[in-house]
């Protein structure tokens, strides 16, 4: 966060110009309270001369409040100004915008309640007529005189004699004269407000106008008392409408007040039926261009806290939280446990944390699928990774901190009591937990992340896949970062092994299609015989297998081989043709080929023989398998 987001929320909602009161000292000013004029807060900006940086920070009175606290890095105690009343900030990249503008918020508020406790004091020891307004401060006439002794004219339009005319009066419906009455001026405290505005919204939760809206409003924790008749009247008619799901202008002040109305759960059946209102509400008058970015940006967290507080199911809290916040725990679930996530989700988070440049990565511009899955198996191999006890993923993102929590604190609600304590779980990376009352949220904070650690692993990543993958121009490495090249190399190493085993050609057999085929080579075989030949085969004589031969076609190791075909693999080995041998058993060396390579198929997981014409011959890469199986060469 910086400074100037501090200066323009200030004059967007309490019209607070930034004041510059030393003219030797242009680095310092301040904002004042639009009512009491007082400080509440001092700006500093100061010329760092080692980081040659301007540094910018800043002193805010916000009074005793919890959220005043200096819990976190960038709070501290005052750094100018005196007093346990004032805060100290340092603005830069961890400080978190809510939690100051809060601190803010709070500084008002404080000045508002000290100016009211004023008001009343002089109320009871001076007999003076007192007018206090919480939003246009207050008006004390001293001496005041009755209003028929005043001398001069005043312009008022005088009726004549006897002639019956009276002024018209605002016809006000009887309901907002209810209203009217419940209002109570001097409820200052953020709590009392609340609670009043709760019971008039009651009140008004079914009243429907039909007075448009005209005019301007502005005012923070706005609540009904701040508006007139006339913008009560307009307020409540694009209430009707928008009710309708008709989205017409109106000021964002008064538009808070439908939202408060929601969070409160007046004009809604359930917490879940707030919800569906308020995204409903952001669709029809957010999207619509009215309202303001601010608007939208305490929507999204109202409804996330509403959620929580009131126990609805994670899956619809996530539907209506911000989607920048979902989207940063889903990250962050992904890399902590990347081996459960796809390539995908992976490669997303390491985007989201490491920089757009990744995701334009010339190692990615041949094949995106397969850059991706590197990258995801680079972030997986290198997760394993540890230093003085500490992960990859816990060195980069650190550990999930406990801190107080304060939900709806910025808005005008009445918190419901609930003694009973909860854990709730929103998502992998965030949860929420209750314990006496007290609420606390669990969740990574961005302060504790390391990007210089992650942006080196995904440097020395990209610089050795665009070496492996030649894509690109070289990146310089950096000693800093070569505790990942172990872990990049072995990725790199496997994608390797696994392209060269998609290269190696494959040899389908389609074993259904044997039996045909000997089918058929028989068929032709008949056909090419002679009559005396048929005459023969018809009277085959048993042949007299020698010792030797019986003993040469043993199986051995239980191979599923026959004699003969044991006998034309040794042939094989021994460098001869089995050809004569194959004509003997009136085979043809294909079909031998054939049954050899399908009986080997299990064993050895390829093709053993090769057929070229009539010729048989061993593949080289597999001579030394056959050898071993058959127990040797015989000579």
């Amino acid at each position: 966060m910086e400074l100037n987001e501090l200066i323009a929320y200030a004059k967007e909602k309490y019209q607070i110009e930034e004041q510059h009161k030393w003219d030797d000292f242009p680095g310092f000013s301040v904002l004042c309270h639009p009512q009491t004029g007082k400080w509440v807060a001092l700006l500093m900006r100061q010329w760092d001369a080692e980081s040659g940086t301007e540094r910018e920070l800043c002193d805010l009175k916000c009074g005793g409040h919890p959220l005043s606290r200096p819990d976190r890095p960038y709070l501290s105690a005052p750094i100018r100004m005196k007093g346990n009343k004032w805060v100290g900030v340092r603005f830069g990249a961890e400080t978190e915008p809510d939690v100051v503008l809060r601190l803010f918020d709070r500084a008002i508020e404080d000045g508002r309640r000290r100016l009211f406790s004023y008001g009343r004091e002089l109320f009871r020891s001076l007999e003076v007529n007192i007018d206090i307004q919480p939003e246009r401060g207050v008006t004390i006439v001293l001496d005041a005189k009755p209003q028929r002794e005043r001398s001069d004219y005043q312009d008022t339009a005088l009726p004549f004699a006897h002639s019956g005319y009276q002024p018209p009066k605002e016809a006000v419906p009887e309901r907002l004269r209810q209203l009217r009455r419940m209002f109570g001026y001097l409820a200052a405290p953020m709590g009392d407000r609340a609670k009043n505005f709760c019971q008039q919204a009651r009140l008004m939760e079914d009243y429907e106008d039909d007075v448009p809206w005209t005019g301007d409003f502005v005012s923070y924790f706005p609540t009904y008392r701040d508006l007139n008749t006339r913008q009560l009247r307009g307020y409540f008619t694009w209430r009707t409408h928008i009710r309708r799901g008709e989205a017409t202008p109106i000021a964002t002040s008064a538009a808070y007040l439908y939202i408060y109305e929601l969070l409160n759960g007046v004009g809604a059946d359930s917490p879940e039926d707030s919800l569906r209102k308020l995204k409903l509400f952001e669709e029809l008058f957010l999207d619509a261009g009215f309202g303001d970015a601010r608007m939208r940006y305490h929507l999204h967290h109202w409804m996330l806290e509403l959620a929580v507080i009131e126990g609805v199911p994670a899956e619809t809290a996530r539907a209506y939280a911000d989607s920048e916040l979902i989207e940063n725990d889903r990250a962050l679930a992904a890399l902590r446990r990347p081996e459960i996530r796809t390539d995908e989700e992976v490669f997303s988070a390491l985007c989201r944390f490491g920089g757009k440049k990744l995701a334009a990565s010339p190692v990615l511009a041949a094949d995106a699928e397969r850059g991706e899955h590197l990258f995801s198996e680079a972030w997986r191999a290198a997760a394993r990774y540890c230093w003085e006890g500490k992960d990859l993923f816990t060195l980069c993102f650190g550990e999930r901190v406990r801190r107080p929590w304060y939900p709806l604190t910025n808005a005008v609600y009445v918190p419901k009591s609930r003694p009973v304590d909860t854990d709730y779980v929103l998502d992998e990376s965030r949860s929420y937990h209750r314990r006496g009352g007290v609420w606390q949220a669990e969740a990574y904070e961005k302060s504790g992340f390391d990007r210089e650690r992650l942006q080196g692993f995904l440097h020395e990543t990209e610089l050795r896949l665009r070496r492996y993958l030649k894509a690109g121009r070289a990146l310089k490495a950096r000693s800093a970062d070569v505790w990942a090249a172990p872990y990049i190399e072995a990725v790199i190493d496997a994608d390797r092994q696994a392209a060269l085993e998609a290269a190696r050609p494959k040899i389908t057999l389609h074993l259904a299609g044997l039996e045909q085929i000997r089918q058929e080579a028989l068929m032709t075989q008949d056909s090419l015989l002679t009559e005396e030949e048929r005459e023969e085969a018809a009277v085959p004589e048993t042949p007299k297998v020698p010792e030797t031969a019986a003993a040469e076609g043993e199986t051995p190791n239980g191979l599923p081989l026959d004699a003969l075909q044991i006998r034309v693999l040794r042939a094989l080995l021994r460098g001869e043709s089995p050809s004569a041998l194959i004509r003997e058993n009136r085979l043809t060396p294909s079909l031998v080929s054939d049954r050899i390579n399908e009986a080997l198929f299990d064993t050895v997981g390829d093709t053993v023989l090769s057929c070229e014409g009539d010729e048989l011959a061993l593949i080289e890469d597999y001579q030394e398998d056959i050898s071993r199986m058959l127990g040797g060469i015989d000579t």
